[in-house]
């Protein structure tokens, strides 16, 4: 068991990684001093998998508990999911004391840390990922969201978990579409932030993809190293923690203009990230073996790295100019400088952009 802090003041929690303890989540509960209330927050596939077991620990621990599942999909991250919930959440008569679950991947996690945040003007919620793409990148830093018919994540909250409880196991259960999705998240901290890192995933690829059991919880602590260090330099993005956009501004135009269906949120991120070395290389800040190095390593890990045809550009960037990382009419992205080390431009524009996605086809 591996136990990570992040630090944020008043609002520092742990984030604990280990091997087949999902069904400790009650005593790890109650051993933090939660008390009364819960609602455990989940989807049929992942309460199919795991919910009996946790909400019997939960139960186990002393908690009353009820249960809310909401349909499975990028789709159901929305104002409505939220409304079901609180309603379930009233019925249910929990409190300003209380405390919700979320079992399950980013969508339930930041659909419940939205919940959480409104419910009463905010109450306490915990993490509990299920994906890997949850595990390394969405339950941690509290940003929390539910998706609009006209861009991804453009209504949320800045709302910290109080614990985010990471059982490694629950990924020999995740398909492997799912599994492939969460390391574009990965492959990031690499570009982002640490070379020797972005080397591991090179060399260690046919591990990870065995789901070796040492190189994953590597792999998943490094990421959540990472991403603590950033998050508790800047809690809400206010410089610094615009880095983990990297590949996100694409990302969130391919996810949005496809009806958030058609990819994988990692695998739009992967694309996005392919776009965005490409717009370095426009610029002079990388060579291009180093882009093709990042071409490499996405592709060896089965990800996509090239924006359909069929997608025309003049969604994509109405989508862009949408999305919150813009500010002013101003298109903000994150490009790399090297392996390890990326800087924020401003002001780039749709020429620069049209020129790196057609580069990039």
């Amino acid at each position: 068991m591996q136990t990570l802090t992040v630090e944020l003041g008043e609002r520092s929690y742990q984030i604990v990684i280990a091997n087949g303890t999902v069904a400790g989540i009650g005593n790890a509960l109650a051993e933090s001093g939660y008390r009364g209330r819960l609602a455990l927050i989940c989807n049929p596939t992942v309460y199919g998998l795991y919910g009996k077991s946790v909400a019997a620990s939960l139960r186990g621990a002393g908690f009353d508990l009820c249960e809310i599942i909401v349909p499975d999909g990028e789709e159901h991250k929305s104002l409505a999911s939220a409304g079901m919930i609180y309603t379930e959440l009233l019925k249910a008569k929990l409190d300003r004391k209380s405390a919700l679950v979320a079992l399950g991947g980013g969508v339930i996690g930041d659909l419940t840390g939205f919940a959480a945040s409104t419910f009463m003007r905010g109450i306490d919620f915990i993490q509990v990922p299920t994906t890997l793409l949850a595990q390394v990148d969405s339950s941690v830093g509290g940003k929390t969201g539910v998706n609009h018919p006209l861009g991804k994540n453009m209504i949320g909250t800045f709302w910290q978990p109080g614990l985010v409880w990471i059982d490694i196991a629950t990924l020999r259960t995740l398909p492997r579409r799912e599994f492939l999705s969460g390391l574009a998240e990965v492959i990031k901290y690499g570009v982002i932030w640490d070379q020797e890192f972005f080397c591991f995933l090179e060399q260690e690829r046919e591990k990870i993809l065995a789901l070796d059991n040492a190189v994953l919880v590597r792999l998943i602590s490094r990421s959540c190293e990472i991403k603590a260090e950033v998050v508790s330099k800047d809690e809400r993005e206010s410089g610094l923690r615009a880095i983990l956009n990297y590949g996100h501004t694409i990302g969130h135009a391919v996810e949005t203009a496809t009806g958030y269906t058609r990819y994988l949120h990692g695998e739009a991120v992967a694309i996005g990230m392919m776009s965005a070395a490409v717009l370095a290389h426009l610029f002079g800040f990388i060579d291009r073996q180093t882009v093709e190095r990042i071409s490499a390593l996405i592709r060896a890990y089965e990800l996509p790295v090239v924006i359909p045809g069929e997608i025309s550009f003049d969604v994509l960037l109405a989508n862009m100019f949408l999305d919150k990382k813009t500010v002013s009419g101003e298109l903000t992205f994150i490009l790399p400088e090297k392996i390890g080390s990326v800087r924020i431009e401003k002001g780039i524009t749709a020429e620069d952009i049209r020129k790196a996605i057609d580069l990039s086809r």
